[in-house]
């Protein structure tokens, strides 16, 4: 039985909000044992628990709330801590959104691995999946699947990009090389249209890998041949990582996205036949 875990000391970063483009400071702090993840926002002094029941809405990023207390962009920052096995952690944020820092999970990875990692007092629990659980939405499928172990595979289909597939065996080591890298993504024929909606006014081109009719215009910050489907894959750790504790399942995705994700974790939870808490 492995214990759980959480940092061992505070660290502090400032850096731009991607949808509401304003400088943001977060810390992450060691969190009680068994408290989870808690997105605290010090300017409204309102505490968000990281869970897919406080999901408000997923339209280019997940976001989380209480009342009128919102998070958004949870995604990189959970799929990082997912990555790197931290169970207990307090986010403390002066604004809307983390900051988005380099468009990937390696930053964020990078200042959980600064601040170290401690053990808890209490156990480490899993919920291991037990039926084929699934949720449609038009051509967006994702589903969860009964295994031994974790792991994610992914197939996008997107115009100039085409179709990418990946699978990943889910290790600490992994993560870190093949998949908190990747960088988020958006189309340059959208922007204009985003910001009118005050979204993505802090995404440029050193967090973004910008898309047009051509192809990825800021080619010299690609990772990956296939970074597209590496962040879907990514994304879909840091939506799965809403369920509380880790998983033991498979998941398979195909062309979802945030919404379809956590559809899946409510689907999940709607009966408790699909799924039991085991040890980790």
């Amino acid at each position: 039985m492995s214990p759980r875990r959480t940092v061992a000391h505070a660290v502090t970063v400032t850096g731009t909000a991607l949808h509401a483009g304003v400088p943001v400071t977060m810390s992450l702090s060691p969190g009680p044992s068994g408290s989870g993840i808690i997105f605290r926002r010090a300017d409204l002094g309102v505490d968000i628990p990281a869970r897919y029941d406080l999901v408000s809405e997923t339209r280019l990023g997940t976001v989380i709330g209480q009342g009128s207390a919102k998070v958004g962009v949870v995604e990189h920052l959970m799929a990082a801590a997912a990555g790197v096995e931290i169970d207990d952690l307090v986010v403390s944020l002066d604004g809307p959104e983390p900051p988005i820092l380099d468009g990937d999970a390696l930053s964020y990875l990078a200042l959980l691995e600064s601040a170290g990692v401690t053990e808890q007092d209490r156990p480490r629990t899993a919920i291991k999946v037990l039926k084929h659980v699934a949720v449609e939405s038009g051509d967006a499928r994702a589903s969860l699947l009964p295994d031994d172990a974790l792991s994610y595979s992914y197939e996008l289909s997107f115009p100039v990009i085409g179709e990418q597939y990946y699978a990943f065996a889910f290790s600490r080591a992994g993560f870190k090389a093949e998949i908190a890298p990747a960088r988020t993504f958006g189309f340059l024929n959208e922007l204009e249209a985003l910001n009118k909606m005050d979204l993505a006014k802090g995404a440029s081109l050193a967090n973004t890998l910008a898309l047009d009719d051509h192809g990825v215009v800021n080619r010299e910050r690609q990772r990956f041949a296939d970074e597209f489907v590496r962040h879907k894959i990514l994304d879909a750790i840091g939506d799965m990582a809403l369920a509380g504790a880790p998983l033991i399942a498979r998941f398979e995705g195909r062309k979802s996205g945030h919404g379809t994700n956590n559809a899946l974790l409510r689907a999940l939870f709607a009966d408790p036949s699909n799924y039991e808490y085991a040890e980790s």
